[in-house]
């Protein structure tokens, strides 16, 4: 077969087997279709289908399909960034700014400070931790991979739970906002080259300068017109941050971050969200799991895997109910909240890219981080659910 056909062949197995799982399976309750899409990519991956089946592996998942694969993947990861940059309501936060900083501070640092623990704990043992990386890059990367949270996928929760414009969903986003910043800022100073420093302050004198001319430049233009620049703008952010030794993905964020919401119309950036999820994402997604690896063994990746979901969730649930203490809450609002914000699924995922991608741990880890990311991701909507209605049902009462 030539390179195309068995690129094809890759793309018809992405988009109609995890389809045919989460339509048939009816699984959208526990296991969205982004989350069936995760798992697919992880069974595609080389520890699973490349062990058991290395021959159709092979067949398949050649370097030259993996490469265009990767490709594809890039760009959807940078796009979706991006997004998830503009769809930040740091106007919101600053009105809300001191319930806002204390329940973002709180859901964010107490299950960093966790996940830093758990971390050092991982050190004691060959395997997590690559030889080019640095203790600290490792602990504060695994600490703050404990503590994030998914933006683009808790609006699809709560778009399915009902409550996105409600003023309970619009509070959850503020926070989450907020520790999205302190996740790229985190994730920036993790992968910063001290070698590049120079092209590193460069870089971010140009942005700033950068990031003045082109939001002058979007408020004269077209709204038609924006949406064109913006991928201008996001292609030229993503190779500079690169180029001066941050990710490309950090460039992402930042220049989707500078961009205000209102310059687009919510509708079609709603759609272009969704469209990415459907078009390219399920590409990202096979993609990160051919990078995953079991070479510590299966279980011990399982192993390590539920002991930093254990050290998020308990982190996350304590930092909110400290939170909610603090503020005077309503019964119930403050573990709702907590279970809410324990969504990581994709920005979990794009984290710990970057981690593989900088060297910073190994695929074994990488796989962990994986499988925490998507058991998080699932447990919310189930756990959710009944706590809302029994929310709600005070609410009326």
């Amino acid at each position: 077969m030539s390179t195309a056909e068995r690129f094809l062949i890759a793309l018809l197995i992405i988009f109609t087997v995890p389809w045919l799982i989460w339509r048939l399976g009816r699984t959208d309750r526990w296991a969205p279709l982004v989350v069936v899409q995760i798992l697919l990519g992880i069974v595609l991956g080389p520890g699973v289908l490349g062990h058991w089946y290395p021959d159709y592996y092979s067949a398949v998942f050649t370097p030259e399909v993996s490469h265009a694969l990767n490709g594809l993947a890039w760009w959807a990861v940078t796009l979706f960034v991006m997004i998830a940059g503009i769809e930040l309501d740091l106007k919101a936060a600053w009105q809300h700014r001191r319930e806002s900083g204390i329940t973002a501070g709180l859901a964010l640092g107490t299950p960093m400070l966790l996940g830093c623990s758990a971390a050092l704990a991982m050190l004691h043992w060959p395997g997590w931790l690559t030889p080019e990386a640095r203790p600290w890059q490792f602990v504060l990367g695994i600490g703050m991979a404990c503590a994030v949270t998914a933006l683009p996928i808790l609006i699809l929760l709560l778009e399915k739970l009902d409550i996105l414009r409600a003023p309970l969903g619009q509070r959850i986003l503020r926070y989450a906002s907020l520790d999205d910043i302190a996740i790229w800022g985190v994730l920036a100073l993790i992968v910063m080259d001290w070698e590049r420093v120079g092209r590193q302050a460069l870089f971010l004198l140009a942005f700033g300068l950068a990031a003045w001319l082109c939001r002058r430049l979007m408020r004269r233009v077209p709204e038609q017109d924006r949406w064109y620049l913006a991928l201008v703008w996001l292609a030229l952010c993503a190779f500079g941050a690169d180029w001066a030794g941050l990710h490309f993905m950090v460039g992402a964020f930042l220049a989707g971050a500078v961009l205000d919401a209102e310059w687009f119309n919510q509708q079609q950036m709603d759609l272009l969200r969704h469209h990415v999820l459907l078009t390219l994402m399920p590409v990202f997604f096979l993609s990160t799991g051919l990078r995953t690896g079991w070479s510590m063994g299966g279980l011990d990746v399982v192993l390590a895997a539920a002991w930093l979901l254990a050290a998020a969730v308990a982190g996350k649930l304590l930092g909110v109910h400290l939170a909610g203490r603090v503020l005077g809450w309503r019964p119930g609002e403050a573990s709702m909240i907590g279970w809410l914000l324990q969504t990581k699924a994709l920005i979990m995922i794009i984290f710990a890219n970057v981690l593989l991608d900088r060297q910073i741990i190994t695929s074994a880890t990488f796989t962990a981080l994986l499988l925490m990311a998507v058991a998080s991701t699932m447990v919310t909507i189930p756990i959710v659910e009944p706590k809302l209605a029994r929310w709600r049902q005070l609410q009326k009462s």
